[in-house]
């Protein structure tokens, strides 16, 4: 029936699955990695549209501005970026698996887009390994 497609359509090569996104503005997260920080707080989401007066929220995969709230003085009191790279709320795959965690968590990174640590404790969502390649890299484990 039909070899054109319109425009908006997607065909199977530019599928991006939707991930739902559970960890809003102000949640306060898990640093995975071993950059000194504990506990991080989210204050911005990048590249988050939404409607009016609904917090930003952040799912894996997406880069947040964050504060550390607990860790070494050198990091507090600063805006830091960062990747959440595993969630609690349950993600779906396009192969029908639901995969969730334990925890929310995240990783620092630099404005290049480098990790500040060198080691991530934990899984790591593989929706995250193929945005960031470099937080591929440090991951032990890739679920």
């Amino acid at each position: 029936m039909g070899g054109a497609r319109s425009k908006g359509s997607k065909g199977v090569e530019d599928f991006k699955p939707y991930i739902t996104r559970s960890i809003p503005v102000g949640a306060r997260i898990v640093c995975a990695d071993n950059s000194g920080a504990k506990i991080i707080e989210i204050v911005n989401v990048h590249q988050h549209k939404t409607r009016t007066s609904r917090l930003p929220a952040a799912s894996v995969g997406d880069f947040c501005n964050v504060v550390v709230k607990k860790g070494p003085a050198e990091l507090r009191k600063q805006i830091h970026g960062a990747v959440i790279i595993r969630q609690k709320y349950a993600v779906h795959r396009p192969n029908g698996v639901r995969v969730q965690f334990e925890d929310n968590a995240g990783v620092l990174i630099t404005p290049e887009g480098e990790m500040k640590g060198t080691d991530i404790k934990g899984p790591v969502a593989s929706e995250v390994t193929e945005k960031w390649p470099r937080v591929a890299n440090l991951a032990k484990m890739v679920v």
